[in-house]
């Protein structure tokens, strides 16, 4: 959903400007707009909520809203205090919205500004039933559909969003057990003291999933399309798992993530026809007229995982391709590429590379393999050594 703030960021700024321009847009007109992203939930934990401001179109990337004072306070008179950390606000203890609480977000920026939320209620408390990955073909493509069901009895949770988290095992193929090393001009191979063949990358979702069941006689999530992965496609290629999270919303907060998500499908944010500003549930206090982006919900959660393996979806499909191109058979014609001769000499004519294969090592470039004589076999050093590119530390959920 962070992304989609940023865009309706970006939406505001091009709405003001009022108009387009090809190439090498400046922002004409700015609004100085403070973004919230707010979700607090029946899960216990350490709550966050994000600030930012609004960034010009020439602009990478938002301002955080730093030295702010942030708390959500409930209808009993309890205060949840939030402190500043990383570019976020998270809750000094965790704790978690309760279903006979009211509860309203509270913000002061440094410059004086006040703004409070909406009092908000926790919706019905509804889990996943499950979560399933099937080998389907999808407008052509053969891939595993990941979906999700789940079902409120009470007929009363009717607004749903999800989101997830998928991690990859990354296996690296030129993987070896000694690495070459360098000290004062020569060079040993000695045993790895770090794991670097096996390694695991995680990635959030960054769209809005949504789904309602206002139209159906039951409150029934039934095969909801959470995530559609090609076969072919590199993320899946070992072991992969998947954690759906999902978020029982209020009908005004659904509204809001629906029109959010409708406006980050009109196509070019500069375009003739802009959708303009939309108000979520949060106000200045300061300033009524003042605009502020974001809404504050409080939303139950429920979340569920799996896991599978390519062979397990695809058992007669050929496996992906690495993340990089590590070929088992060198034709001669790229020798030069992947054969480094180890000998030092001034003669250009002599074919020494020491000097080259001592640079490699300092600069991790290259993974070292021992050949015949003083030849050494070397690949992108992504090909043997994965922590080039992901991490070594294996999850403490991951189930092999």
């Amino acid at each position: 959903m962070k992304v989609l703030f940023r865009f309706l960021t970006i939406l505001i700024l091009s709405t003001t400007a009022g108009c387009t321009t090809p190439y090498d847009y400046q922002t004409n007109g700015f609004d100085d707009v403070i973004t919230i992203e707010a979700t607090i939930t029946d899960q216990f934990k350490t709550q966050e909520i994000k600030l930012t401001r609004t960034y010009k179109l020439e602009e990478k990337v938002p301002t955080f809203e730093t030295k702010a004072i942030v708390f959500v306070t409930d209808d009993k008179g309890n205060k949840y205090d939030f402190k500043e950390n990383a570019g976020t606000y998270t809750s000094i203890n965790q704790f978690q919205a309760s279903p006979d609480r009211t509860y309203e977000l509270h913000i002061r920026t440094q410059d004086g500004r006040s703004y409070i939320s909406n009092a908000e209620k926790l919706p019905q408390q509804t889990q996943i039933e499950s979560v399933n990955a099937d080998a389907i073909t999808k407008a052509g493509v053969l891939g595993v559909e990941i979906t999700v069901n789940s079902t409120d009895p009470t007929n009363s949770s009717k607004y749903y969003r999800y989101e997830y988290e998928e991690t990859s095992q990354i296996i690296a193929p030129k993987y070896y057990p000694e690495m070459l090393v360098a000290n004062n001009g020569r060079v040993t191979f000695q045993p790895r003291n770090y794991e670097a063949r096996i390694c695991y990358t995680t990635e959030k979702s960054n769209t809005l999933l949504l789904t309602s069941t206002s139209h159906l006689s039951e409150d029934k999530v039934s095969n909801f399309p959470v995530r559609f992965i090609s076969s072919k496609d590199k993320f899946i290629r070992n072991r992969y798992s998947i954690l759906v999270k999902q978020y029982v919303q209020s009908l005004a907060a659904h509204t809001f993530s629906e029109t959010l998500k409708e406006i980050s499908a009109t196509g070019s944010i500069l375009s003739q026809t802009q959708p303009g500003f939309f108000y979520g549930n949060i106000q200045s206090e300061t300033n009524p007229s003042e605009k502020v982006i974001g809404y504050f919900d409080v939303s139950s959660y429920s979340e569920k995982r799996i896991f599978f393996s390519f062979t397990e979806l695809f058992p007669k499909e050929p496996k992906p391709q690495y993340q990089y191109e590590c070929p088992s058979e060198i034709p001669e014609s790229d020798f030069p590429q992947y054969f480094f001769n180890y000998c030092f000499s001034t003669n250009p004519n002599a074919g020494c590379q020491g000097n080259l294969i001592v640079e490699y090592i300092r600069t991790r470039i290259k993974v070292f393999f021992p050949n015949e004589g003083n030849l050494y076999l070397l690949y992108p050093i992504e090909c043997g050594d994965c922590t080039s590119f992901s991490s070594n530390i294996k999850p403490s959920f991951w189930i092999d």
